[in-house]
């Protein structure tokens, strides 16, 4: 053990952040796993990255860097080569003629910056910054610099995603120029990583000067590899192909699909839109992932009132669930769960729906088709002559479709849908404002769900935060009340989370029983307004706000995301 790794871990122990058997621990682990005395103090949770950095940089006098948030010029990097990086855990962030600002994650290796101080022939300005940031910054950086050099990476295309049968054998027999091999391995690449983080969608985007790949995952959009402009054309071609889309059509938008089977057996469907833009075709691809799909009612994120609720209306032998909330808030996965709570044998489901996005096993689905005119509303009087006990209708998008799916709800069936609404309450005004009476809405209705989805805490950087009693108050918390938040969380950011400080989702939830009250202000004409008054007294309902405090009490969420979620209750 070299006398620098022995005084580090002494100080440590001097300022407290560590105590004697943690040390000790720690060297052990350092001796089985290899690696720097800080790396194993980090990876058994002893310390912070974020505290151990700043530690660091008060013991060397070193100014330190949040690399999350900071934007680094790709030019730079070419000063450096990415092998001496990955090697020395090290990232050129910035250049002020001969002097390069480098950012160290282990401050006491001297040798490094004599090295790179003749690499690059600058002077070196050293910063600290934490060792998952870096290796973040390494790839980001050094793969967004040629789509060369990350096709070079690659060994095997096949063994990369093990999709021979199923993408490979789709390459285009016409196309045979030199760039095709790394335009094909890119976008096999661009596919696996998107299923390795967990994206939920695509987005392949054509402007001026530039060309950019962004990933959305939970819910935020990320910017990944940029591939060189004159690459896009090729790249649109190829996702095009694999979706089976013409690839002569560039003025008018086009739908298709496009399934991948990893090596374990794994299949992925990829939804594929193209739509023209003034600098090329934009293509997003929406990841259908079946094994992602939660449908245990118990894992939705409801509460035990909620659950309880929602399960007495699913068994109810007739009326109509409403699942509202905008796009991506979450209702396919509700609905697909509900469905499967009633999947048994003694039950006929059929579905309706534009598209089917997962298959179900014991449920038949139906994909509707607007060019040969084979609607909602078709597909629903198909159903009522089909025996049906459950019914889903994907979307109610036009008086046709409620005046069908009302019918069926009042007949013996339990029927299943969604609107586009902001709450609970203004899915009723838009069915009314469809064309649908009052007194039919108020009737045939059994539960109206509007949800949303927010963003999680990282569970490997979450720490405790104190949260200003004012904060509190304006979020209408009562005063009373307010000791029970004196303990909340939030995400410090890591790698794991790429420095957000937040990875997953959970879902909050707003209930509008159909209790007498709500029944009669409907009939009265109310507004969306005075309906949510009306379900607040009668029935104690938790707003969507209601159900994001419960989750911030619970340490999933953060008050941040609380404040910037779209949800407010104007009552």
């Amino acid at each position: 053990m070299s006398a620098a790794r022995k005084i580090l871990g002494e100080l440590l122990v001097k300022e407290n952040i560590i105590n004697l058997e943690q040390l000790d621990q720690a060297r052990k682990d350092q001796k089985q796993m290899g690696g720097k005395l800080t790396s194993a103090l980090v990876r058994l949770g002893f310390v912070r990255e974020s505290e151990m950095t700043e530690f660091l940089g008060n013991q060397y006098g070193l100014p330190t860097i949040d690399l999350f948030n900071f934007e680094i010029d790709p030019e730079v990097s070419k000063l450096v080569p990415k092998q001496f990086c990955e090697k020395n855990n090290v990232i050129p962030v910035s250049r002020a003629g001969k002097n390069l600002v480098v950012a160290f994650s282990d401050p006491s290796n001297v040798f490094v910056k004599d090295d790179l101080s003749l690499l690059t022939r600058c002077k070196i300005d050293v910063v600290l910054a934490s060792e998952s940031a870096i290796n973040n910054c390494i790839e980001k950086i050094y793969n967004s610099v040629s789509m060369q050099n990350v096709v070079s990476e690659i060994e095997d295309t096949e063994e990369t995603l093990g999709v021979r049968s199923q993408v490979l054998d789709l390459v285009d027999q016409e196309a045979s120029s030199a760039e095709d091999g790394p335009i094909v391995k890119f976008v096999n690449l661009m596919l696996s990583e998107a299923i390795k983080v967990k994206a939920s969608d695509i987005h392949i985007e054509p402007y001026e000067k530039r060309f950019r790949i962004r990933f959305r995952i939970d819910g935020a959009l990320y910017e990944k590899t940029q591939p060189p402009p004159g690459a896009a054309a090729s790249i649109v071609s190829r996702v095009k192909i694999l979706s089976r889309l013409n690839i002569g059509e560039k003025r008018r938008p086009q739908d298709g699909r496009l399934k991948v089977r990893m090596k374990n057996g794994r299949e992925v469907d990829f939804r594929v839109n193209s739509m023209p833009t003034i600098f090329g075709e934009k293509i997003v691809l929406r990841l259908l992932d079946k094994s992602n799909l939660q449908v245990d009612l118990t894992k939705l994120g409801m509460e035990e009132d909620e659950l309880e609720t929602f399960k007495e209306t699913l068994y109810l032998p007739q009326g109509l669930l409403l699942i509202t909330g905008p796009t991506g808030s979450g209702k396919t996965t509700t609905i697909y769960s509900g469905l499967a709570e009633l999947n048994k044998t003694d039950t006929n489901i059929s579905t309706a729906e534009d598209p089917v996005e997962f298959n179900l096993d014991g449920i038949n689905q139906v994909q509707v088709n607007s060019q040969i005119e084979f609607t909602f509303a078709e597909a629903l009087r198909a159903f009522l002559r089909q025996d049906p006990d459950v019914i889903m209708v994907g979307e109610i998008r036009d008086l046709e479709t409620a005046e069908v799916a009302f019918k069926a709800a009042s007949t013996g069936h339990l029927v299943v849908s969604t609107l586009h609404t902001n709450d609970a309450a203004s899915t009723v005004t838009r069915l009314v404002d469809m064309g649908m009476p009052p007194y039919i809405v108020a009737e045939a209705i059994s539960l109206v769900v509007a949800q949303r989805l927010m963003r999680k805490i990282c569970l490997n950087c979450i720490q405790d935060f104190k949260v200003p009693p004012e904060a509190l108050l304006n979020l209408g918390i009562p005063k009373e009340e307010l000791d029970q938040f004196s303990n909340l969380k939030k995400g410090e950011g890591c790698e794991s989370c790429n420095g957000t400080g937040m990875k997953g989702r959970v879902a909050i939830f707003e209930f509008m029983k159909m209790t007498a009250a709500v029944k009669d202000a409907i009939f009265k004409g109310a507004s969306p307004l005075e309906l949510k008054r009306h379900a607040l007294i009668t029935d104690k309902m938790r707003t969507l706000r209601g159900s994001a405090i419960i989750k911030m009490k619970k340490g999933l969420v953060t008050l941040d995301e609380v404040l910037n979620s779209s949800v407010r209750d104007d009552v």
